[in-house]
């Protein structure tokens, strides 16, 4: 799948737990959430018109994407039964500081009922980390989201990192139940050609060590 075009995100020279169950929005309320974009994307004068498209190995089914103010929007549109499957949206965070705040984004996903189980979300996800966006999940994941993580972090470096007073602190690849549990405690996806040292320093992350020295969490 071509690279998604992103502003650099680990490096100058590039683009870039345990359930704590997410709130989970009414199919009705999402499907007409997709439908009013669908219906934006029809309107030459609305900025989702004419958005850049990337076709899929799903057939019909093309991905369309923008950025705004640093987040990254990318919406899966079935163009044979010209209707919008879902989107998933890579948010800034206001919870790390500024400069971890170019290195950081979080994804959050709506697809309507009908499109789930596709692998739609996991493909979207593939496509930033390969173009070199690193992310970091939220507070609370539905089931299905965690097991997406799990599933990524097969084929890309996966971490845990305590989240707290704008300050990122690596915990390791692998953590204890208690600390898993702990709604500071993040989990981190590294994108293709993002090194953990290097994005340590570029976003301030200090190391497990000092992690366990200042929250007392090993």
């Amino acid at each position: 799948m071509p690279t998604l075009a992103l502003r650099a995100i680990c490096f100058p020279a590039r683009l870039i737990s345990e359930l704590r169950i997410d709130v989970n929005h009414a199919p009705q309320e999402v499907q007409n959430e997709l439908d009013a974009i669908h219906q934006r994307m029809q309107r030459p004068s609305d900025r989702l018109y004419a958005l850049p498209e990337v076709h899929t190995d799903i057939p019909g089914l093309v991905l369309r994407y923008r950025e705004a103010d640093g987040e990254y929007y990318v919406y899966v549109v079935d163009t044979r039964r010209d209707r919008v499957a879902g989107y998933t949206v890579f948010n800034r965070l206001i919870e790390v500081g500024k400069r971890a705040d170019p290195y950081v984004r979080a994804p959050h996903s709506k697809y309507a009922p009908a499109y789930q189980g596709m692998g739609l979300a996991t493909a979207v996800y593939r496509w930033a980390l390969d173009a070199g966006l690193c992310i970091i999940s939220g507070a609370r994941q539905s089931v299905g989201a965690h097991r997406l993580w799990m599933g990524l972090a097969r084929d890309y470096e996966l971490g845990f990192v305590d989240l707290r007073k704008k300050q990122l602190s690596y915990l390791g690849k692998a953590v204890s139940q208690r600390v898993q549990e702990d709604l500071h405690t993040r989990m981190i996806l590294l994108g293709r050609g993002c090194a953990l040292p290097e994005y340590m320093r570029l976003t301030g992350m200090i190391s497990a060590k000092e992690a366990i020295s200042q929250h007392d969490l090993g």
